[in-house]
């Protein structure tokens, strides 16, 4: 954790909690722009908010909390607390798109170069993989969670038999 960010930023011990127990999703989509999504929620897709990361400090989100109350709310201060995320936001290079994802305290980096075709890796797919092609393009969770960000193009037919 850098020491220098959080002492920057100014939030009360229960924001500090929920920062870093509840389960958020990050995503690099431009320079200094992480998308934090909090997967603890049922409808995470309503949970999905913004930091803007300026000389690696998260300076500003979306979200309502970040508006309308004083201090930093629990999306900043959970990007400035992961180290990984907050460095990758802070160097991100343009035109290059990083994936930095954490669960249970292990992180993930990796490239839109390096990552692996879906339709290429069909048989690394989960066992309990239940994607439905009528839910608009989203994977399940058990693909998401592997890094799919598509259905499994064959769950039609794998649910056939």
């Amino acid at each position: 954790m850098c020491t220098n960010t959080i002492d920057a930023l100014e939030f009360d011990a229960s924001t500090s909690k929920r920062a870093q127990y509840e389960a958020f999703d990050f995503e690099l989509e431009a320079p200094g722009l992480v998308t934090v999504r909090n997967e603890s929620h049922e409808n995470a897709d309503m949970h999905s908010y913004r930091v803007n990361v300026e000389d690696g400090l998260p300076v500003a989100c979306e979200c309502p909390s970040d508006t309308y109350h004083d201090g930093a709310c629990k999306h900043r201060v959970a990007v400035a607390i992961r180290e990984p995320v907050l460095e990758a936001a802070s160097d991100y290079e343009s035109g290059e798109e990083r994936e930095v994802a954490t669960d249970g305290g292990t992180t993930v980096e990796r490239s839109a170069a390096s990552a692996p075709d879906p339709e290429q890796r069909y048989n690394e797919r989960p066992a309990n993989c239940d994607c439905l092609p009528t839910f608009e393009g989203l994977p399940c969770w058990p693909c998401y969670r592997d890094g799919f960000r598509t259905p499994n193009p064959h769950a039609e037919a794998d649910t056939e038999d």
